[in-house]
């Protein structure tokens, strides 16, 4: 069997989840190397939540492996792991100040913390103002969180995530409860981000395949708790992949502005 091409930055085994008399997760193998950037897709109760929170060291398995950065579940301090890990989700949103303002929330991410209280450097914060200009949120430096709009809130945790300069950058439906105009700038940014030279690995978990821009290059299909499909975009997102992940007719479309589906509806 040839070697991997690249490093492994995540390595995930035999990854099982059961609780009673539920089976969250079924024996995941997924791995993620160096250079790549993932999509995971899959209906709702497919497993992506959970398997988030089991890479983030908030649902531990019943049985399997999980070696992140390195280091290998059960025999590392995840808490520490997480200071190299970046996470952007919605659910951050209700545990940050509203008073806070956008650059501490930014420098938070060096420490892991949500309410920011270690001590802060000069240098932190003209880190974190760099990386408020990178999402192009500079003018949101001194605005407190409750005064942010969602997009701005969005960017403003992307901006957070990358503060810690992490290796794996996970989002979370970072276009969820965006308008239009909001969900394209995001877009543009997040293909942005995977095309940086030395950018982390990004993780991008979303519902909808118009979302998946060209620089993110690997997929991972979830069903049931299940992996359907993994690997290379282009292998795994196609029409009768989809069909089985989703459990209906659908047709993918690649277009000149992305990818788009159809339901090819029953008569």
């Amino acid at each position: 069997m040839p070697a991997p091409a690249t490093p492994a930055i995540l390595q995930v085994t035999g990854l099982t989840i059961r609780r009673g008399h539920t089976t969250i997760l079924d024996h995941v193998d997924w791995r993620v190397g160096r250079g790549e950037h993932w999509v995971i897709l899959g209906a709702n109760g497919s497993g992506k939540t959970s398997l988030l929170r089991a890479l983030t060291g908030y649902l531990a398995p019943t049985t399997g492996d999980i070696r992140l950065l390195g280091a290998h579940f059960g025999e590392s301090d995840w808490r520490e792991l997480r200071e190299h890990i970046g996470v952007v989700t919605s659910s951050f949103a209700s545990l940050i100040p509203v008073c806070e303002i956008a650059l501490d929330t930014v420098i938070s991410g060096k420490f892991a913390q949500l309410d920011l209280w270690a001590r802060v450097t000069a240098a932190d914060r003209a880190a974190g103002r760099r990386w408020l200009r990178l999402v192009r949120a500079a003018p949101l430096a001194r605005r407190e969180w409750q005064h942010l709009s969602q997009g701005e809130r969005q960017r403003v945790l992307i901006a957070r995530a990358l503060m810690a300069r992490p290796k794996l950058l996970i989002l979370d439906e970072p276009c969820a409860g965006l308008d239009p105009v909001a969900r394209e700038d995001m877009l543009h940014l997040l293909d942005t981000l995977a095309r940086r030279r030395g950018a982390p690995a990004l993780v991008l978990v979303t519902h909808h395949v118009e979302e998946i821009t060209p620089g993110f290059t690997h997929a991972l299909l979830l069903r049931g708790g299940r992996v359907l499909a993994a690997g290379a975009r282009a292998k795994v997102l196609t029409s009768r992949q989809l069909s089985a992940a989703f459990a209906e007719k659908i047709r993918l479309q690649r277009t000149g502005c992305g990818l788009r589906l159809r339901l090819r509806r029953r008569r």
